[in-house]
């Protein structure tokens, strides 16, 4: 019997795209109308879009500073512009999102009448920006809601908690692109081959470990961490006698570090401080989608007090203290913690 997939020397013929993925599953999910999967296509575009400038910012001098600050007080990044534009205008043109809610813009965005869909979208167009200009990796992080009646989606309905999101994912830009997703099972990722201008699977069903061996967290906080992640910290550097300290690995960006916590296990942690007491990381579209991810890949996900994807936000830019990763790192920071 041929094998029609191996194709023609050594090149697929077969591959699973990104979204034909997502077309396959929706035969699990009867009512599914496919406007996910046009959504979908559209964030495609953007990651895409964004995945191009990354590579060619220093010749179309992209680097630097766009000279404006940001509704979280930072200073905007060239490229930051750029991507969130992208993120908007594609969003937009999906006919697809009635709402979108981005780290770069105050208020809400709310697409004209003609082109409003019933999805919401919350997303930072480009995670770590701090650190383009010393080339290391970046991403891009969004969370999607739905409402499910035929109103007219309002400003109230972008505060849902994260356990109501029907999708979560995040991209990678780094040695290679990278999208890693879920649609309520376990998520996959599919890495972007330049070759057909798609994204492909090449990580099906990604399962975290139960537990790792690799802590992450910013360490020149350590004075103002409150006791019980001192405590644990110390832990992982000072295991019992017989067992070996934790590795400790921290790169700064919040795609790049959970990624890699997702791929080995272990922790990512980014604690409330007495410079920050409710946390720095933003809650919709940081750190609901990462803890999505996890929960799926069956990790967890706590802010310290309660599961991340329980907390009902109440401002769009809220932010929280974040812990996610292996289940029994989280338990045994939990405890550190109670």
């Amino acid at each position: 019997m041929t094998d029609h997939s191996s194709g023609i020397d050594g090149i697929d013929t077969d591959c699973i795209t990104l979204t034909r993925f997502v077309l396959e599953g929706q035969k699990s999910h009867p009512g599914a109308t496919g406007d996910l999967t046009m959504l979908l296509n559209s964030l495609m575009c953007a990651i895409k879009a964004v995945s191009a400038a990354v590579r060619r910012a220093g010749i179309a001098q992209l680097y630097g500073m766009a000279g404006s600050i940001n509704i979280q007080g930072e200073t905007v990044q060239k490229l930051d512009v750029l991507a969130n534009q992208l993120f908007i205008n594609q969003m937009s043109s999906s006919f697809n999102v009635g709402i979108m809610i981005s780290e770069e813009n105050e208020q809400v965005i709310i697409v004209e009448p003609k082109k409003r869909g019933k999805y919401i979208v919350a997303f930072d167009p480009l995670d770590g920006s701090s650190n383009i200009d010393c080339l290391v990796s970046i991403g891009s992080i969004f969370g999607i809601w739905k409402v499910d009646d035929d109103r007219i989606p309002t400003v109230k309905d972008a505060l849902q908690p994260g356990r109501q999101m029907v999708a979560a994912g995040y991209a990678l830009y780094g040695s290679g692109v990278m999208v890693v997703i879920s649609t309520g099972d376990a998520p996959s990722g599919f890495t972007l081959d330049p070759n057909i201008g798609e994204f492909v699977l090449t990580h099906k069903d990604m399962q975290i470990k139960p537990r790792g061996s690799i802590y992450s967290i910013n360490e020149a906080y350590t004075k103002d961490w409150e006791p019980g992640v001192l405590k644990y910290v110390e832990k992982c550097k000072f295991p019992p006698e017989g067992k070996s300290p934790y590795n400790a690995r921290y790169i700064g960006s919040m795609v790049a570090d959970v990624h890699r916590t997702l791929i080995f296990g272990g922790i990512f942690m980014y604690p409330a401080s007495k410079k920050s007491p409710k946390g720095k990381l933003r809650l919709l579209y940081e750190c609901c989608p990462m803890a999505y991810i996890m929960e799926k890949a069956g990790g967890k996900a706590t802010d310290g007090k309660q599961r991340i994807l329980d907390i009902v936000p109440e401002q769009l830019h809220e932010r929280s203290a974040c812990f996610l990763g292996s289940k029994e790192d989280v338990d045994d920071l939990i405890a550190c913690l109670n």
